[in-house]
């Protein structure tokens, strides 16, 4: 379990992250979010003791991470892919850091089979792309297989199938029972990968909650429905007070539009009218969206999309 407790960082007189506290709790995937220069990094750095705190703490099972006994057997991180010796192939910049930690150097070979790394392992890991440095990072953050994860960015620059393959490889490990904390800007990657959600602006902490409870307390849903006759269901819920709109779905068949109800409500409404219904879903909006309905005021640069003469 990692704890952060009144975690504040000050840089002159910018306070990068400002009386942070939160909890990552084992068994599930916290998604840590937050616009550029919200103090993530920060944050992360001083969880694996990289950074010093200005004040507060933040503890690996209660206690800071300069005290671990076997850091990479407790805590596996990927904070930066680029932090390599361009000229080691990727086997050498693993072994190098098994055998300064007392890792059989047999882990090697297991955790580039992880990543799919085995073909080029010999290779110079500076040659690699975006998405292979980012695959060889996640090798070093499991070469100790730790319980916990600390993992910036970490499907960056890769393609579709390798994104996929670590969502899918994050739930495994959190179904064990491990600790991850994971940080991206791929909001749709995160509303499938997460299940809670930690999202700070400006160093300060904006929210604490599980992603659906998230999603839903910070934006707007509405009901879809397709019915046997729209006009009397429309008039039906106008009946009740409800306030429908219309739109055409992508055969261009006409349904409505119902903000601020369930769809049980809709369902019952249809039903003692005698209306006979095709459709009745709800959409919700995107983890995007609630997302910067949340933080949009805490952006640190805004471009306008006005332009010259408009």
């Amino acid at each position: 379990m990692i704890e952060v407790r009144g975690l504040t960082k000050q840089y002159g007189n910018v306070r990068a992250v400002d009386d942070l506290t939160f909890t990552v709790q084992p068994g599930i995937i916290t998604g840590f979010l937050g616009p550029n220069g919200a103090g993530k990094s920060t944050t992360m750095r001083m969880i694996l003791g990289l950074d010093t705190p200005t004040a507060g703490s933040a503890l690996i099972d209660g206690a800071p991470y300069s005290s671990l006994k076997n850091p990479l057997g407790k805590v596996g991180a990927l904070l930066d892919a680029k932090a390599l010796h361009p000229n080691r192939s990727a086997a050498n910049h693993l072994k190098w850091i098994a055998q300064a930690n007392g890792i059989p150097t047999s882990r090697v070979r297991e955790v580039l089979d992880l990543v799919g790394l085995s073909k080029v392992a010999s290779k110079k890991a500076g040659g690699f792309s975006l998405g292979m440095g980012q695959r060889l990072g996640l090798a070093c953050a499991l070469l100790g297989d730790p319980e916990i994860l600390i993992l910036d960015e970490p499907v960056n620059g890769l393609d579709p199938e390798g994104i996929r393959w670590v969502r899918e490889f994050l739930r495994a490990l959190a179904a064990q029972g491990r600790t991850i904390l994971v940080s991206s800007h791929l909001l749709s990657e995160m509303a499938q990968t997460a299940d809670h959600l930690v999202v700070i602006g400006q160093g300060r902490l904006v929210a604490d909650s599980s992603t659906y409870d998230f999603i839903k307390q910070n934006s707007s849903s509405h009901v879809i429905v397709r019915a046997s006759d729209i006009d009397v269901l429309a008039n039906s819920l106008a009946d009740q007070g409800l306030v429908s709109s219309r739109e055409l779905d992508e055969e261009g068949r006409e349904r409505l539009i119902v903000e601020g109800v369930s769809t049980d409500q809709v369902g019952q409404v249809a039903f003692s009218y005698g209306v006979s219904l095709f459709e009745l879903s709800e959409r919700r909006a995107s983890l995007e969206e609630a997302f910067m309905e949340m933080t949009g005021h805490t952006v640190q640069y805004q471009a306008s999309l006005k332009q010259e003469g408009a």
